[in-house]
This record gives structure tokens, C-alpha cells and sequence, in this order.
């Protein structure tokens, strides 16, 4: 008996896993006599019996397949249709002559079914039987099956019988519409606008909808001559549809006339229920706005939720700001509304103009908390000098420490005004941390000899915070010239001041021999920070000089300071180093051990190759994933 007739007679059993395995089999032979036992099993009321004759039949395929799935679609059992019904999608193609026979059948459910299965098969022969069935079928849930299908198939050539269509009962127009939105054919638009004429309002909705999505610029004159006689909702899509046609920019190059109409009816449609016409009123606006338009698109964003719809928000204060300033804006800065008053600022952050930073200032003092933080946040960011005497008055009188902190970022870091030293390095001693970094930042920004004499006399203080400070600003405004006193740093009794100054003398590197010497010279400092600032130093150095030092701190009494140093080593690349690298795949900490084999597998070579190989096998399974891992490093950078 022939593997064939094995699995035929297999499948004319009665025991559930053997069928099963019998039809798997047959899909995997691609045993076309088997096809037809299949199609009986299709009909079995075990789920997985039924899911590997349905599996079988599509690997197998070809004209037996179709000719054994057709009579199923018409099945009572609902499932088994579907089953047949999907199956014929994925392999009908491969039997046109079947289904063009089915879709002249008398019962109008299979000339469905097979108009829906047509649509599936992605061939552009089924483009003309569909669009025979969608302008000739008798029955309308037949054509609009037809028409829902040469929409899947996307085919330009199905447009003109789509065209046709557009005079159909509406429950077919439906489908004509939205498959023209899908082949986007230029030579639609004029078979859509006409259609306009004779079509419901839900219809010609649609077809401005479909139109918008076609895309195609000669609808647009069209539909600019329809919106006065056109409903408030459909004017609305009409707006949508031509800010989608032509873009933004696009809009300006309208005639005067037309852009003044068009931008009536984007502020009627800002109003709309609809969202997505909301946006593109916003969008249009943007381009042929006006004083009106900035009041309304204001109100709009006003009532908009940033953390619910940021992007829409975003969208609205560019379209603000590339309308530009406005009575809207300057009265909305300081208005009593609240959020009102925030979307002004946050508009004005994108206008550049000279206007801008003034009305800012001015309204700064009448409002409330939250405006003024986004006021001198945004004064901060764009201002210039103008706004010089305004953030040095703000140091004197504002205690809110998000807009001290704007007035230092501006002053400080943007402006580096020396005039404001004084007040700027009163603020070391703020109680706030934040204030009194930006304070330090800002201070190091204006450098110059009058500040780098404050910080000299700062890091004579006890408070071992000023001296901190003092240290970081004295390495950040020059190091050489402050050296002395960040030499003197590294023996304070305070371990953050040590790691400060080993940072600023780390600046030397590697043009300085001095930095080295002076980052070796915590080498052995009690504190283990202190240490691992050592160890980040020396790599951050870059000097091979380290290297012997790094080796050393290998034998550091902290795990973690043996770590950093086989991360550093790992990371300078030199391979005379793995002799002193492997004999710590034994070391006591575990986290030590596998990060040893991790920089051997960094630093590869030979010697790193073998060390890692003596540890697989091991006892630690750990370690043992680690050297494997290291290994397959190795062998990926050699190429293997």
C-alpha cells in the first residue's frame, strides 16, 4: 500500500488522534487524492479534527481544493461556511472558472460569498466579474458585496464601474464610496462631485470624505464653490476635506476671496463635535487665520487637556504662533481665566517677536503662581538683555524657586552677566538644594576673577557644603589657576570634597602628568567612594600610565571597587592585562568573578580565550553562563 492510500484510508477512520494525524499528513504530502475524505472532515464536530483538514486543504490547494470547498458555502452549519469560506479565499484563485459559476448561482447568499472571496485573492482578473455583478446583480446586498470587494482589491481599473455605481440605491453607494476612497483614481472626483448632486446628506458626506482621501487637486475648486450651499455639517467636512487636499501652506496661494470664505467656514467648523474637523480648522487656520482666529483657536486649546491630548494642544499653540501676535494674545496673558492665561504663554513661547518678552514682563506681576512659573520659564528660553533687569528685580523679591531658578539659568548660564554676581552668589546659601545648584551653575557660567575670588574666600568656610561648592566651582572656572587650593581639597576631612577635587584634577588628564599623580594619590583613601572616584578618574584619563594603578586596585578590600576596576580595564583595551584579570574568575565575590569574565571577553585574545574556557564546565553555573557568554564575545569579534 502507497503512502497515499496509507493516509486515504486514514482518514476513513473512526479514531480522533489517527484522523488527525492523517489529515496533517496528507497536507504535508500534498496528497491531492486525499482532498475530497478532507472536505468531508471540514463537516466533523471535533474542533481538531476540523483544524487539520482545514490546514491540509490549504497546504495542499489547486483546483481539487476549490471544487471540494465550493459545495460547503451551502452549509447550514455556519461554522463549517466559514471554514469553506476561508479557505476559498486563500486558494480560490487558483479555480477562477468555479467561482465565476458561483457567482451567477440563483441564490443570492453565494453570489455573496463569492463576491467576498473574490475581493480576497489579490487578482486583477476578479475585477471584471465583480464589477458585471455590481452593475447587473439583481439584488443590492450582492452589488454591495461586489463593491465592498473591488474596494479590498484596490484596482485602478475597477474605477469606472465604481463610477457608475455612485447612482445606485444608497445602501450600495455606502460601499461605492468608500472602495473609490481606497483606489484614489483621479478620474472619480468628477463622477463623486457630481453624485453630490442627487445624493442625502449622510451620502454626500461620505463622498467629501472619499474626496479628502482621494486627495486630487481639482476637487478642491469644486468643493470651495459648494460650501454656500452646502449644510453647517457638511460645510464642515468640505473644510476638512480641502485642508487635507491642499496642506497648510498650500491654502495661501488661494485668492484673496476664497481664502477670506475658507476662513469663515474653518471658524464655523472649529466648533464641530468632531475632533478630527477641529484639528484641520486648526491646521487652516494656522495659514489664513487672523485676529479671530487666534481669539478662537485661544479659547479652543483653553478648554483642551494636556495630559488627555497633548499632541491636539500642541498642534493648536503652533497654529497661535504661526498666526503671530494678537489683541486675543495680550489681553489672554493676563487674563482672569486661568487656563486661558496659561494657553496664551504657552503660544507666546513660539512668536518671535519683539512684543513677546515686554507684555511677558508686564504681566508677570498681576498673575497668578502656576502663570508665572510658565512666564519666567519662557522668558528664560527666548528673552535676551531685555530681560535683564526683570530677572535681577525677581532675585530680589520672588521667593518661588522654580522662577528663582529660571532668573539664574537666564542670568547666569544664557546671559553670564557679571553685574549679577553678587546677588546670584548670595544665593549659595539658599535653603533650597535646587536653587542653590542652579545658583553654582550660574555662578561658574559668569567665571571671571571677582567670582573666582568669592569662591577662593568660600572654601576657607567650615560649613563643609560651602566648601564642596567652592571646589567644584574653582575646578569648573579653571583648575590650574585654583590648583593650590583643590590640591588642599583632596586631604579634607569630608569624602564628597575629596571626590569633588579628584573630578577637577581628573581635567589635567592626560596632557598634565600632575593629574595623574594627584588622582593616585587617594589610591588608598579610607572612604570606598573616594576609592571608586579614583577608579572612574583614572578611566575617564585614558592614559595608559593608569593602567598599573587600576591593577592595583584589584586587590582593593571592596567588591565594588574591584569591579569598577575590571570595568575600566575592560574598556582601555590592553591585553597585557588579562594575566592579571583571570586569576580573579576565583575571587571571593561572586559579582566580582563574573564581571572578570566579562572584561576577558571584552579584551579578548588567546589568553582571554583559554582562561574563560577553563572555567566552563565548572561547578557555579553561573559563572559558567558568564565564561560562555564571554566566549561566544570573542568568537563573534574574531568572525567565527
Amino acid at each position: 500500500m502507497s503512502d497515499s492510500e496509507n493516509v486515504c484510508t486514514r482518514l476513513q477512520g473512526d479514531d480522533i488522534e489517527d484522523l488527525r494525524d492523517a489529515a496533517y499528513m496528507a497536507g504535508e504530502m500534498r496528497c491531492v487524492q486525499a482532498v475530497p475524505l478532507l472536505g468531508k472532515l471540514l463537516r466533523s464536530h471535533n474542533l481538531g479534527v476540523q483544524e487539520a483538514a482545514d490546514m491540509a486543504l490549504r497546504e495542499i490547494g489547486g483546483r481539487e481544493v476549490v471544487k471540494a470547498a465550493a459545495p460547503l458555502l451551502r452549509s447550514d452549519d455556519a461554522p463549517v461556511r466559514n471554514i469553506a469560506m476561508d479557505i476559498l479565499r486563500e486558494v480560490g484563485d487558483q479555480d477562477f472558472p468555479t467561482l465565476l459559476e458561483l457567482l451567477h448561482d440563483d441564490d443570492a447568499d453565494i453570489r455573496i460569498f463569492t463576491s467576498d472571496i473574490l475581493g480576497a485573492c489579490g487578482d486583477k482578473a476578479a475585477v471584471a466579474p465583480l464589477c458585471e455583478t455590481l452593475l447587473r446583480d439583481p439584488e443590492v446586498n450582492v452589488r454591495y458585496q461586489a463593491a465592498v470587494s473591488l474596494g479590498e482589491l484596490g484596482r485602478p481599473g475597477a474605477a469606472k464601474c465604481l463610477n457608475k455605481a455612485l447612482n445606485d440605491e444608497e445602501w450600495v453607494q455606502f460601499a461605492v464610496i468608500e472602495a473609490l476612497s481606497k483606489i484614489r483614481d483621479a478620474s472619480s472626483v468628477d463622477a463623486l462631485v457630481k453624485a453630490l448632486d442627487n445624493s442625502s446628506d449622510l451620502v454626500s458626506s461620505m463622498i467629501v470624505e472619499a474626496l479628502g482621501e482621494i486627495g486630487n487637486v481639482k476637487a478642491v475648486t469644486m468643493l470651495l464653490k459648494r460650501m454656500d450651499s452646502s449644510p453647517p455639517v457638511l460645510r464642515n467636512i468640505i473644510c476638512r476635506a480641502v485642508v487635507n487636499i491642499l496642506g497648510g501652506k498650500s491654502l495661501t496661494m488661494l485668492s484673496e476671496k476664497e481664502r477670506g470664505n475658507f476662513r469663515m467656514a474653518l471658524l464655523n467648523a472649529l466648533a464641530d463635535d468632531d475632533e478630527d474637523i477641529q484639528d484641520a480648522a486648526i491646521e487652516g487656520l494656522a495659514f489664513v487665520g487672523g485676529p479671530k482666529a487666534s481669539a478662537a483657536v485661544l479659547e479652543l486649546a483653553a478648554r483642551m487637556d494636556p495630559d488627555i491630548e497633548p499632541e491636539r494642544l500642541d498642534k493648536a499653540m503652533d497654529a497661535i504662533s504661526k498666526i503671530g501676535m494678537s489683541e486675543a494674545l495680550e489681553n489672554g496673558v493676563a487674563s482672569d481665566d486661568p487656563q486661558l492665561g496659561a494657553a496664551a504663554v504657552a503660544a507666546l513661547a513660539g512668536i518671535n517677536d519683539p512684543k513677546v518678552s515686554p507684555l511677558l514682563m508686564d504681566a508677570f506681576r498681576h498673575v497668578d503662581p502656576e502663570r508665572r512659573r510658565a512666564i519666567s520659564s519662557t522668558l528664560a528660553r527666548m528673552a535676551g538683555e531685555e530681560a535683564g533687569d526683570f530677572f535681577l528685580e525677581v532675585l530680589e523679591r520672588v521667593s518661588d524657586e522654580a522662577v528663582l531658578k529660571d532668573a539664574l539659568a537666564h542670568l547666569g548660564g544664557k546671559m553670564r552677566l557679571a553685574a549679577a554676581g553678587d546677588r546670584i552668589f548670595a544665593l549659595l546659601s539658599h535653603p533650597d538644594d535646587g536653587v542653590k545648584e542652579a545658583a553654582l551653575e550660574a555662578c561658574t557660567a559668569i567665571n571671571g576673577p571677582d567670582m573666582n575670588e568669592r569662591f577662593k574666600t568660600l572654601f576657607s568656610s567650615d560649613d563643609p557644603v560651602d566648601r564642596l561648592m567652592a571646589v567644584y566651582a574653582l575646578g569648573k572656572m579653571g583648575v590650574k589657576d585654583n590648583l593650590g587650593l583643590i590640591v588642599q581639597a583632596l586631604e579634607d576631612e569630608v569624602p564628597d570634597i575629596r571626590k569633588i577635587a579628584l573630578e577637577a584634577v581628573s581635567e589635567l588628564c592626560p596632557e598634565h602628568d600632575r593629574g595623574m599623580e594627584l588622582i593616585v594619590s587617594r589610591l588608598f583613601d579610607e572612604n570606598r567612594d573616594v576609592r571608586l572616584a579614583v577608579v572612574e578618574q583614572l578611566g575617564k584619563c585614558g592614559d595608559p600610565a593608569g593602567v598599573p594603578h587600576l591593577l592595583q586596585l584589584l586587590e582593593d578590600a571592596d567588591d565594588w571597587v574591584r569591579i569598577r576596576a575590571l570595568e575600566a580595564l575592560g574598556a582601555g583595551g590592553d591585553r597585557d592585562v588579562v594575566p592579571k584579570i583571570t586569576p580573579h574568575l576565583d575571587d571571593p565575590g561572586k559579582l566580582v568573578a563574573l564581571k572578570a569574565a566579562e572584561t576577558l571577553g571584552e579584551l579578548g585574545g588567546k589568553a582571554a580565550f583559554q582562561a574563560l574556557l577553563a572555567v566552563v564546565g565548572g561547578d557555579d553555573p553561573e559563572l559558567t553562563a558568564a565564561a560562555e557568554e564571554a566566549i561566544a564575545n570573542i568568537q563573534d569579534e574574531q568572525g567565527d
